[in-house]
């Protein structure tokens, strides 16, 4: 697949770039991919959910009743979980959320996501770049000039860019992460993925 390369006037340049089938035009696995985002979502998850149960719950130890003639059930401790206020059966405890996936899944993954998006057209090759400082507006302007201004887009960058990551931190639908970064979610999470010309290289040694 070719693809023109545009400035960041959103202009067409002479140079064009020729999209790797082994990376860009593979037959998707589907499965590979739900792997990959399950564990990326997992790995999110902090694990620090936690619910008393009877053991840690304060409370006085002395029996609530007598055991036999209330007519009622045998309470013996304010403790319990079928008491309001009492500890939790079986409540969550802290845990980790995070299982291994290999590293041929998870790069199957990454070609299939990368695919999906060559098959729909929702791949712009740009320039290298900078801003000379970190400016919100001039990262606006760029996506203007784009046309991906109300979409949500996902900035691949071949090395860290300190002024273009700060410039569309404060952005709810913009992201933008160096290639070693590069995961399936952030890939399919974006209606449109912005690749820089130097990042391709980048991309095709991850694959090798």
């Amino acid at each position: 697949m070719e693809l023109k390369v545009l400035n960041s006037a959103g202009k067409e340049t002479s140079n064009k770039v020729v999209l790797n089938k082994e990376i860009f035009g593979i037959v998707p696995n589907d499965h590979a991919i739900y792997l990959d985002v399950k564990q990326y979502l997992a790995n999110q998850r902090q694990g620090t959910h936690k619910a008393k149960q009877k053991a840690e719950v304060a409370y006085s130890t002395k029996k609530l009743k007598r055991q036999k003639g209330t007519g009622g059930a045998r309470a013996g401790s304010r403790k319990s979980g079928t008491i309001v206020g009492g500890g939790r059966f079986f409540g969550p405890q802290p845990r980790d959320y995070s299982f291994k996936l290999n590293k041929k899944v998870k790069a199957l993954a990454r070609a299939s996501a990368l695919t999906y998006k060559a098959k729909d057209n929702k791949i712009t090759i740009i320039e290298n770049f900078s801003f000379e400082s970190p400016k919100t507006k001039n990262y606006l302007g760029l996506m203007k000039n784009l046309n991906v201004l109300d979409k949500k887009t996902l900035l691949v960058l071949s090395e860290s860019n300190k002024n273009v990551y700060l410039s569309a931190r404060n952005l709810g639908k913009a992201k933008v992460i160096n290639v070693s970064n590069i995961n399936t979610y952030d890939i399919l999470n974006a209606q449109n993925l912005i690749i820089s010309e130097g990042s391709l290289a980048e991309i095709e040694k991850l694959f090798n």
